[in-house]
């Protein structure tokens, strides 16, 4: 009687339902999964089996619904972010590196394996491809012009950047930046790129196409994220082990915390603590930039896109950051 009680309650909107914990994904491509996990406890939510590896996931434009590529299967799979539900799966050729354009209507995927890039239409809810573009070595990742016109991929074979048009979906034109560029943001009119064969990130004038300016930062310079409300620019170096904080307006070296395991991908949870997966130790790191605490868990083998998805309600609405993920 108790509990028929209660679920009326619950109906006629008298009583609150049991709070939903966060929600962490982390893409174990070494272990062909994806783990949920209670952000709070640790304990696993979810075990998504894929065909193969999966590296990177998006946000869709909404928020709606999360897609995570499954490069080496060949496969997009279309998930439900509080609860990690496979709502579908569709054939896409090799989804490395994803990302919506700022206006919502294309999803670009580069193919690490293949040397392609490819620009999909997106409707709110599924994808049509329009373009498959042949790209010389290793297309890698990708930001876009605020306007959404340019889309700018890293070429990590080939020691260079490509820009391609979204409005002709052909390419305008290449430089070289450095030795195994891999990831990129576009930042105060300028791009940001990991040097990850070098130890630094490269400033390129997309207009001039000179790289006017480089910023030592760790060995294996490999990603970089915009922290919660537009603050400082973290670049995460694999192999230095270690994740810098740039000022966002001057790009000068602010912080830097030795974080071993190889840090690859971030996110960031409402408090601002930096999750960053820990690729060559099979471990998750949390880190307070505040006070720069640190800890770690056991998540899986070559743990390497992740993401933190606020489920409970705060007293103040959760930061946000912008990121290549």
């Amino acid at each position: 009687m108790r509990r028929l009680a209660a679920l009326m309650l619950l109906f006629l909107g008298l009583a609150t339902p049991p709070a939903r914990a966060d929600v962490l994904y982390v893409l174990n491509s070494g272990d062909a999964e994806i783990m949920v996990l209670d952000a709070t406890t640790r304990q696993e939510i979810r075990r998504i089996g894929v065909l193969r590896e999966a590296h990177h996931l998006v946000w869709a434009p909404d928020r709606s619904v999360l897609l995570i590529g499954d490069s080496g299967g060949n496969e997009m799979l279309f998930v439900q972010p509080a609860t990690g539900e496979v709502l579908r799966r569709e054939r896409i050729s090799n989804p490395y590196h994803m990302e919506f354009s700022p206006d919502g209507k294309h999803l670009v995927v580069t193919s690490l394996r293949r040397n392609q890039v490819d620009i999909y239409a997106w409707n709110g809810t599924d994808l049509a491809l329009r373009a498959r573009l042949r790209m010389p070595d290793k297309p890698s990742h990708l930001a876009f012009r605020p306007d959404s016109k340019i889309v700018y991929v890293t070429l990590q074979g080939s020691r260079a950047m490509a820009a391609i048009s979204l409005e002709t979906q052909l390419p305008l034109w290449q430089m070289e930046v450095g030795r195994e560029p891999a990831g990129v943001i576009w930042h105060n009119d300028r791009l940001l790129v990991g040097i990850m064969g070098s130890d630094h990130v490269a400033v390129v004038n997309p207009e001039t196409r000179a790289v006017e300016r480089t910023i030592f930062t760790g060995r294996g310079a490999h990603a970089l994220f915009v922290g919660p409300n537009q603050g400082p620019v973290y670049v995460t170096s694999r192999v230095d082990s270690r994740i810098t904080a740039l000022d966002p307006t001057t790009l000068q070296m602010t912080q830097s915390w030795v974080v071993p395991g190889g840090p690859d991908c971030l996110t960031f949870d409402p408090e601002g603590r930096i999750w960053a997966t820990l690729r060559w130790s099979g471990r998750v790191g949390v880190l307070d930039p505040e006070t720069g605490a640190q800890e770690s868990f056991r998540i899986g083998r070559s743990p390497h896109g992740i993401l933190y998805v606020p489920v409970r309600p705060t007293a103040a609405a959760p930061r946000t950051a912008s990121a290549t993920r």
